[in-house]
């Protein structure tokens, strides 16, 4: 597929200018406005007067049928749903102290696993001793002694995994007679509420919308805004003549299902898919600290990162492909215009137009990506798994340090064959600004076979090889995980990072394409509303 490319559905999800298109009083009325529902310090900034009647609870006969539809089991409310997790937590806690105690203990465990290194051996014998120890005022009285016992001989050692053991039992026991008394409850029937609400059909009046962020291959990407609550979100629009017209309709389908799919704080969520009468639209985590592509080449002084910013956007851009390659996903785009930050400094992969998901001992061809990232298995159209997406990250790690790409210079004027015969055949050069963990591993990613290559002997679970090298030998993954590692850059709130001078042109009309009754199924499967777990963070 080498002209799939130029089809890819660009997600610019940062705050870029578009100036050129407005006049002085357009500007400032819509700086003034997206401003003030982005930065301003009310919880409630945005919110619509009207929440409490757009959030308003169904009578329990409306949905309590929800109950033989819904999955119930624990492992789903609970362990999935947020809404699901509150009211269980609530529920334990109003009506059975000794089950709330137990609730805490896990929250407890989970502390510990995230603590820092050198704190977590005290903190097993704290928490030990208050809730393990038959004496103690807050007893975990349902595990056996013998489990008790091997833990309390581990405890010196302050290993990450010292309590998982005892967690997984203590919620089995939960899930078990706590749960069932839970379904029967005034809270349970609370949730499925919620869940009731939470299917409720999304359309265009459920958000505001603001001014153009950026534009992608089927549309323009806006700022929006949900009336009930004031969360604002990036709205990628995809105009129905023109997927139609350029035979996109699987390509974008695809898209929205692996988007829907993933839950994690290292990827671009989708909250919302619903359509218009002329485009469907994709609500999407909003991103307003720039692209790495920017702050690597733009933000002045010498193009590149230090060690550690480097190391810090990385670990985090590792820890999304475990999640993508863990459901099956390869991406097939990393780069460092695709890798976003958000207000706080964190990234996000983004833009999963080229990904594709792989059943289980399957392979997938595709000649797909950009050039200069595609591993040389990509360019010979050869079978593969995940092993393209280590190639990719090892070319995003080399330009973040090098301060530019290892088989293209900035602005290089080269044919498309050149780069490619690069990629295949060169060996890429390395300057005083990498340590030698930082060479080390760049070397084991950019292997030209993925035989050879770090994290290609593992299939789906190749980031645990890419964890355990020495370029992160520093790193608590658990507390990179919970997005408790601070970030070394954070963005300044009133600062746009961007070019100053962005051309985003207007869509010319599609002519020749008519939308006719065969187009609705495809609609259908797009339009599904709201997706769980962002809809009930939010």
């Amino acid at each position: 597929m080498p002209g799939a490319k130029e089809i890819t559905v660009s997600s610019p999800i940062y705050f870029p200018p578009v100036w050129q298109q407005l006049t002085l009083v357009d500007q400032l009325n819509s700086v003034s406005i997206y401003s003030s529902a982005v930065c301003g310090g009310d919880s409630n900034k945005g919110k619509s007067k009207k929440w409490r009647k757009i959030l308003q609870f169904p009578h329990i006969s409306q949905c309590i049928g929800l109950k033989d539809k819904l999955d119930i089991r624990y492992s789903y409310v609970v362990d999935q749903q947020p809404i699901g997790r509150l009211l269980f937590r609530q529920f334990c806690q109003d009506k059975k102290p000794s089950y709330h105690r137990y609730n805490l203990f896990l929250d407890a465990i989970e502390k510990y696993e995230i603590e820092m290194d050198e704190n977590r051996t005290e903190l097993a014998k704290d928490l030990f001793e208050q809730y393990l120890k038959r004496e103690g005022s807050e007893v975990v009285d349902i595990l056996n002694d013998s489990l008790i016992a091997q833990c309390e001989e581990r405890l010196g050692t302050g290993g990450k995994e010292l309590f998982v053991e005892i967690a997984q039992t203590v919620k089995n026991f939960l899930a078990g007679e706590p749960f069932s008394a839970f379904q029967t409850s005034f809270y349970f029937y609370r949730y499925l509420q919620w869940k009731w609400l939470e299917a409720q059909p999304v359309t265009y009046k459920t958000f505001r919308m603001y001014r153009v962020l950026g534009k992608g291959g089927f549309g323009e990407v806006c700022a929006c805004q949900v009336r009930a609550t004031g969360k604002m979100y990036a709205c990628k629009k995809l105009e129905k003549k023109r997927i139609k017209k350029r035979k996109g309709e699987a390509m974008v389908l695809i898209e929205k299902n692996i988007l829907q799919k993933i839950n994690s704080k290292f990827v671009v969520s989708l909250a919302y898919a619903y359509e218009t009468k002329d485009a469907l639209c994709l609500v999407l985590t909003i991103m307003n600290g720039g692209d790495l592509k920017f702050h690597i080449y733009n933000m002045g002084g010498e193009p590149g990162f230090d060690i550690n910013r480097a190391r810090f956007y990385a670990a985090e851009v590792v820890c999304g492909l475990e999640h993508l390659h863990l459901q099956g996903i390869v991406y097939r785009d990393c780069k460092p215009e695709n890798i976003l930050l958000d207000d706080h400094g964190h990234v996000r992969i983004s833009d999963l137009g080229l990904a594709v998901e792989i059943t289980e001992g399957d392979m997938v061809t595709g000649r797909v990506g950009t050039v200069g990232y595609m591993a040389p298995e990509v360019i010979d159209n050869e079978k593969y798994t995940f092993s393209p997406d280590w190639f990719s990250f090892g070319c995003l790690l080399y330009e973040m340090i090098e301060g530019q790409a290892p088989f293209r210079a900035r602005k290089e004027k080269v044919k498309r064959e050149e780069v490619d015969r690069r990629v295949k055949e060169d060996q890429e050069r390395y300057s005083t600004k990498f340590t030698e963990e930082a060479k080390s591993l760049c070397q084991q990613l950019l292997k030209k076979s993925p035989k050879n290559r770090l994290g290609c002997k593992c299939g789906r679970h190749g980031a645990k090889e890419v964890k355990l090298h020495s370029f992160f030998q520093c790193l608590n993954w658990k507390r990179v995980e919970a997005g408790m590692w601070e970030p070394p850059f954070v963005p300044d709130p009133h600062a746009v990072y961007a070019k100053d001078v962005l051309d985003i042109e207007q869509f010319s009309t599609v002519k020749g394409v008519n939308l006719d009754a065969t187009d609705d199924t495809f609609y259908s499967k797009f339009n599904t509303g709201s997706v769980s777990i962002p809809w009930q963070n939010e």
